[in-house]
């Protein structure tokens, strides 16, 4: 039967309707960054790769052409990748996976790290995973404190504002757009999934909720590591491009 192995699989497939109009001509995580201007993409391999999680499934659509150009095989990075392309019927996050699923090329023996396309991090995704074989999750969700909200917030009285507070941090820790799931879950995503009707199927929307609903154990692994959602054009215009140097260990 062999051992579950590690594989890591990254959501770049969306049109990136918040990066227009940069995105009528480039794939969002095909978008420059950093002084060195490279893809959004490379960085998230590189951390891969810095890991140790040499397998990977890209999850593509949109723009697929310039991802399979720049990456090709995978080996000038030193991983190998699988692309699946999406499919029609299959909306959302969840949905791209369950497409890979039933495509055959994710297995349900394996333990999958599942990355969004805009996040840029230094998180320990080797530490992550061996968190959720030892706890033995479902699934198991990357979260951070100090998340500031893009707007300020008010304490209100009788109709006056009593205090302000100017994009607050919050108490909560939040998601960061990465998280890892045992393979027996993609086979319940399967199961799940009810095709074009149904609309878009999301992990964070739709399978993380189920599964906490269903009682499966969902561990949080919470970090202090650098992230950084890009999210949209105007998070992209603030993002500083000399900040991945002084943030990011493993380098390009």
């Amino acid at each position: 039967m062999g051992e579950p192995k590690i594989r890591g699989v990254v959501l770049a497939g969306g049109q990136g309707t918040r990066f227009r109009p940069l995105t009528y001509y480039l794939q969002k995580c095909m978008i420059p960054v950093g002084e060195d201007e490279k893809p959004v993409l490379d960085y998230i391999v590189r951390l891969f790769a810095h890991h140790e999680i040499r397998d990977i499934v890209l999850l593509v659509g949109y723009k697929h052409q310039q991802i399979q150009n720049y990456f090709n095989d995978g080996d000038r990075f030193g991983v190998k990748l699988h692309y699946v392309l999406d499919e029609p019927g299959y909306k959302g996050s969840a949905g791209a996976i369950v497409n890979a699923y039933r495509q055959g090329i994710i297995s349900s023996k394996d333990h999958l790290v599942v990355y969004y396309g805009d996040i840029l991090s230094d998180f320990d995704l080797k530490k992550m995973v061996s968190q959720h074989i030892e706890s033995g999750a479902a699934a198991t969700v990357a979260l951070a404190h100090g998340f500031r909200i893009r707007v300020g917030t008010a304490d209100v009285e009788n109709g006056l504002i009593k205090r302000f507070h100017e994009k607050p941090a919050i108490d909560d820790p939040v998601s960061v757009g990465m998280l890892v799931i045992s393979g027996s879950v993609v086979k319940e995503m399967s199961e799940m999934h009810k095709g074009e009707a149904a609309g878009s199927f999301d992990m964070m929307g739709d399978v993380v909720p189920y599964l906490i609903e269903k009682g499966k154990p969902v561990g949080a692994y919470v970090s202090k590591a650098f992230w950084y959602d890009l999210g949209s054009l105007e998070r992209y215009e603030q993002f500083e491009k000399d900040r991945l140097d002084r943030m990011l260990k493993y380098g390009g």
